[in-house]
């Protein structure tokens, strides 16, 4: 796997993390209510009669009756996210809110427990060889890009070789040999690996299909997409954007997927970093639609009847390392010890104020390989007393240097948490808050003398968290820049790499290697698996249509699902 993956890999994780901890309490995404209709334009007055009798009209002119003017149905939402790039190759940021409901992929993943894996966009259906090597995907025909050009095989080649080329998350396409336009509707992929590209080509970075007219004027000019230019084929185009304030979005009258009755006109969208500010706007009737409110509110809308609080599983979870370099904590009894010293329960009533389940392991719930069957850790201190004893240290007796990110409100919220525990067992936790590019540094430098125990927010690429998470941050080859434990165990490196190999061709013995290698993992403790994070959204009894996708974390609302009855 190249790893000039991990390269951009941290910077995401750098810039992500600022973003998450900025929301207050929880860095889970927390969306909030959807769009109300309300009318922009003052209702028409009444036309009343002007004809007025007089002695001896001479001439009685014609009156000529108006129309009048349409009111566009319009969703008003105040979101967080701001916007990086509007390039969509380059895009790998909050942005992404935005770009789902303008560009499109060859097809989406579905939420967990959906009929089918997958609902097909520009692509009508696709199939892979025996080995997944090569893929050929049937595209959708008469779909027009917003700048009047086809969308057809050309330009969708076009678009993956420009991700595979510059994309901002790139590495996806790290096995990508050429594509080719069999003919003006069908393309083949050739990947040099056994690979699910129907995975890779769902994905919500590097994926977007783009019209090759708007990519070659982005070659010409590097700024071209920055003052709110797209080449999408989404149901939405740009209409304008004023940076850090406010954008705007039109419906695609000429959109595939047609219009209904109910469905929105347009989206006015306040950038509004502040929850206090997007709950005073929600409920004063600003806004339509917010992604976040404070977390000790939720209960609030709650009570109140014209709202749902709907709580979704997110692609987010909490990881703790334990640096398997320094002792005591290279004793695998000792890292069992501190595991079941865990107030799980605690973390995430305190944490995450409710809004997550325990982890199984380092993969998100509802994404693959997930399973049922990873093992967890109880909260159990007399066990944890009873290891420590028989690794050498029946009064616990040392300490260990916890850091976390400071911009992380959640970490800083649970730390003390498992401080106070680890006092119960005679282990003192030194604390040390530290921007996420501090203690990535001193992580990486010099990892003998680095911290003991990294809290870190983690979550997949795209929705694939074996060949992410499980290499990523527990894979001892030499690119996995996220293995913070510093642990090196040859099993669990060939499971995973088995298991990669088998995704397309045995996805049962792919999952069944998986859960053997998250068992080691529970059983060998190089970290500890805090919890699976929960979104909330708060939606008006008004809007219909709303479905959170876990696999777009970023993607709080796909408007052209969202109806109003007002």
């Amino acid at each position: 796997m190249k790893h000039y993956k991990w390269y951009f890999l941290i910077i995401v994780l750098m810039a992500l993390s600022v973003l998450l901890s900025a929301c207050g309490k929880a860095e889970t995404p927390t969306a909030a209510p959807p769009p109300t209709k309300e009318a922009q334009v003052a209702a028409p007055t009444e036309v009343s009669e002007a004809v007025t009798e007089t002695e001896a009209p001479t001439e009685v002119s014609e009156v000529v009756e108006t129309e009048a003017p349409v009111v566009p149905h319009v969703l008003k939402v105040a979101n967080t996210a701001n916007i990086t790039t509007w390039d969509p190759v380059k895009s790998f940021s909050t942005e992404a809110a935005y770009m789902a409901n303008i560009y499109e992929q060859l097809l989406r993943i579905n939420p967990p427990d959906s009929a089918e894996q997958f609902t097909p966009l520009l692509a009508e259906r696709w199939e892979s060889n025996d080995d997944g090597t090569e893929w050929t995907f049937y595209l959708r025909k008469g779909v027009k890009f917003h700048d009047g050009e086809p969308m057809n095989a050309d330009a969708v080649k076009a678009s993956l070789e420009a991700a595979a080329d510059h994309a901002g998350a790139s590495f996806i396409w790290w096995a990508l040999d050429h594509v080719e336009a069999i003919d003006d509707y069908t393309v083949k992929i050739y990947m040099t690996a056994s690979s699910p590209v129907d995975l890779i080509a769902s994905s919500l970075y590097g994926a977007w299909i783009i019209s090759p007219k708007a990519l070659q004027a982005a070659t010409e000019d590097e700024n071209y997409f920055e003052a709110g230019v797209d080449g999408g084929t989404g149901p939405f185009t740009i209409e304008s954007y004023i940076p850090d304030q406010e954008i705007v979005l039109t419906r695609f009258d000429d959109y595939w997927g047609g219009w209904q009755d109910g469905q929105f006109d347009k989206v006015l969208i306040k950038i509004v970093p502040e929850a206090v500010t997007q709950q005073q706007m929600l409920e004063g009737g600003e806004v339509d639609l917010v992604t976040r409110i404070p977390q000790e509110n939720y209960d609030d809308f709650r009570n109140k009847p014209d709202y749902d609080v709907i709580v979704e599983p997110s692609f987010f979870n909490y990881v703790g390392f334990f640096n398997t370099l320094r002792a005591p904590l290279d004793n695998t009894k000792v890292r069992q010890a501190l595991s079941y010293a865990i107030p799980y329960d605690d973390i995430i009533k305190i944490g995450a104020y409710g809004l997550g389940t325990q982890s199984r392991g380092p993969v998100p719930a509802g994404v693959w390989p997930w399973s049922p069957d990873v093992k967890q850790y109880t909260y159990d201190l007399d066990k944890a007393r009873e290891l420590l004893a028989e690794a050498g240290f029946p009064d616990g007796g040392f300490t260990i240097k916890l850091t976390y990110a400071s911009e992380n409100a959640t970490e800083e919220a649970f730390a003390p948490l498992i401080k106070d525990s680890f006092a119960q067992i005679g282990v003192d936790v030194e604390i040390e808050p530290m921007l996420f590019s501090q203690q990535w540094e001193l992580s990486k430098s010099d990892p003998p003398n680095a911290q003991d125990m990294f809290l870190l927010l983690y979550w997949p690429t795209y929705s694939d968290a074996g060949s992410d998470n499980l290499w990523s941050m527990f894979h001892s080859s030499e690119y996995p820049f996220f293995n913070l434990s510093y642990w090196n165990n040859p099993e669990f490196d060939a499971l995973v790499d088995d298991a990669i190999g088998l995704t397309v061709t045995d996805p049962q013995t792919s999952q069944e290697k998986y859960v053997e290698a998250m068992n080691l993992l529970v059983d060998e403790a190089p970290g500890v698996f805090f919890l699976d994070t929960q979104a909330i959204f708060i939606v008006p009894k008004y809007i219909h249509g709303f479905k959170y996708n876990l696999n777009y974390p970023f993607v709080h609302h796909f408007y052209y699902e969202l109806t109003s009855e007002q």
